[in-house]
C-alpha cells in the first residue's frame, strides 16, 4: 500500500510529541508499505523551531525508509486562542501545495491526524482527487477542548465551528479515535457508525519492561534506598493541570522519604518551577533520551497523571500507555466517569482534579502500602499487554486499511 500521513507533528524520537506518527510510519515501512509524511518542523513542546530547522523552510528527508516532507509554520511567542489558531492555519496554508504534490504519487490511503483539524480539508481533497481512501484520526477533540478551556469563546462561534467540524468529519471514509467516550463523541457529531474505528494509543511493551531492580536513574540522582519517587513525565502544558503538584508537594514537605520528580519540557515549565521554589522535595529533569525510556519510567514508585478538569472528558493522555507498561501504579486527577478514570481505577487511584489534599493522601496511601502498589502496577502491565501492544494495534490498523481497498485484498488473496 501507499500510505500518506498528514500530521503537524512527526517525531522519530519515541519520547517526543508526534511519536505515534513516527512509530507508525516506521512500522508500516517495515511491513513493506510505501509511506510518505507531511509535517511541520519540530517545534513542540518548547514552542520554538528545533536547531537546524530555521532554513530551508521546506525540506524533504528520508528517515528509516519514511519519505518525510516538512512545511514551515508560524510559531507564536505568546500563546492565546487567536495565536494558536493562526499557528495551525499557517501550517494548513504552507502544507497545502505539498499535499497537492502527492497527487502525482497516487496514494492508496490518506491518513490525517487531528490535531490539527485544519489540515483535514486538504487531506480529504488529495484523497478524492487521487482516488485514495480518506482516514481522519482524532487524537484530541481540539475544537471542544479549545472552547472548554476558554481559548475560543462565543456561543454562536461554537455552534458554527461545531457544524463545520461535523460536516467535515462525515466526508471521510473512516474516522477513528482513541477511547470509548471519544468514539461516542464521533457518533454525537453524526459520523456514520460504519465509518467509526477504534485506534488506541499504543506502547512498545518490549521497550518498556517492568524493572526487577532499581532504576539506574536512582544512582545518578543520588537517591538513598529509602527514597520513594513520585514521577510526572511528559509535556508541561496548560491542559495538564500541573499546578496541583507543587501544592501537594508542599503538603508533604515533612515526608523526607518522598521526592517529586518532574521530567519534560513545555510552556508552563517556568511557572511550575517558580511554584516549586523553596521545595526541597521537588526536582526537575529535562526530557530524557528515547533509548532510556524503560529506565526512566521505572524510576517511579508512583506515576502522576494530572489533568485539567475541563479537558479530562475529551482527552485520554498518550503518556498513560508507558506508565501502565512500566508496572507502577498511577494516580490520575480526573473526574469519575471519564475514560481515564475507568482505566486507572484498576491500576491505581483516581482523585478529583485540582484537589491537592486528596492527591497527597493518595500518594501516601500507595507508598505506605507496597503490596497494594505492586498489585495495582501488575494489573496496569497486564492491561497494557492485552490492550495496548504496539504490534497488535498497528496490525489492526493495517488490516483496516486493506479492507478499504478491495482490489489489494483480492490481489493479496490470489498470492
Amino acid at each position: 500500500m501507499k500510505i500518506l500521513l498528514y500530521s503537524i507533528s512527526f517525531a522519530p524520537d519515541p519520547t517526543g510529541v508526534g511519536k505515534y506518527s513516527g512509530e507508525m510510519a516506521r512500522w508500516l515501512v517495515e511491513q513493506g508499505h510505501e509511506v510518505r509524511v507531511i509535517c511541520a518542523p519540530p517545534y513542540y513542546p518548547n514552542w520554538q523551531l528545533a536547531e537546524g530547522y530555521e532554513a530551508p523552510v521546506y525540506r524533504r528527508e528520508d528517515w528509516r525508509g519514511v519519505d518525510v516532507w516538512r512545511a514551515p509554520l508560524w510559531v507564536p511567542r505568546e500563546l492565546s486562542g487567536r495565536s494558536r489558531l493562526l499557528h495551525l492555519l499557517s501550517f494548513a496554508v504552507t502544507s497545502f501545495p505539498v499535499a497537492l504534490a502527492q497527487l502525482f504519487w497516487k496514494p492508496d490511503v490518506v491518513v490525517c491526524v487531528a490535531p490539527a483539524l485544519v489540515n483535514a480539508p486538504a487531506a480529504w481533497m488529495v484523497a478524492r482527487l487521487s482516488g485514495a481512501k480518506a482516514w481522519l484520526h482524532v487524537q484530541d477533540f481540539e475544537v471542544d477542548v479549545a472552547f472548554s478551556l476558554g481559548l475560543l469563546t462565543g456561543r454562536w462561534a461554537r455552534s458554527l465551528v461545531c457544524r463545520m467540524e461535523s460536516l467535515l468529519m462525515r466526508r471521510f471514509d473512516v474516522v477513528s479515535s482513541i477511547s470509548s467516550p471519544m468514539l461516542e463523541s464521533l457518533r454525537a457529531k453524526k459520523v456514520a457508525p460504519g465509518k467509526i474505528r477504534s485506534f488506541v494509543n499504543w506502547v512498545d511493551i518490549s521497550q518498556v519492561q517492568v524493572l526487577q531492580r532499581a532504576s539506574a536513574y536512582r544512582e545518578e540522582l543520588g537517591l538513598p534506598d529509602t527514597m520513594r519517587v513520585v514521577l510526572f513525565s511528559g509535556t508541561l502544558g496548560g491542559k495538564q493541570g500541573l499546578d496541583v503538584i507543587p501544592r501537594a508537594a508542599r503538603l508533604l514537605v515533612e515526608r523526607k522519604d518522598i521526592l517529586f520528580v518532574i521530567g519534560g519540557e513545555g510552556v508552563v515549565k517556568h511557572d511550575l518551577q517558580q511554584a516549586c521554589e523553596g521545595l526541597p522535595n521537588v526536582r526537575f529533569m529535562p526530557l530524557q533520551p528515547a533509548e532510556r525510556l524503560g529506565e526512566w519510567l521505572g524510576l517511579a514508585d508512583v506515576h502522576l497523571l494530572t489533568q485539567s478538569p475541563e479537558a479530562a472528558d475529551l482527552v485520554l493522555p498518550s503518556k498513560l500507555t508507558g506508565m501502565l507498561a512500566s508496572g507502577r501504579p498511577v494516580i490520575a486527577t480526573c473526574r469519575q466517569g471519564t475514560e481515564l478514570a475507568r482505566v486507572v481505577a484498576d491500576c491505581g487511584v483516581v482523585t478529583p482534579p485540582e484537589d491537592a489534599r486528596a492527591l497527597a493522601a493518595a500518594i501516601c496511601g500507595l507508598l505506605d502500602s507496597p503490596e497494594d502498589s505492586r498489585a495495582l502496577g501488575g494489573q496496569g502491565r497486564r492491561y497494557a499487554e492485552e490492550n495496548l501492544s504496539k504490534e497488535g494495534v498497528l496490525r489492526q490498523f493495517e488490516e483496516d486499511c486493506a479492507d478499504l481497498l478491495p482490489e489489494l485484498t483480492v490481489s493479496r488473496a490470489r498470492h
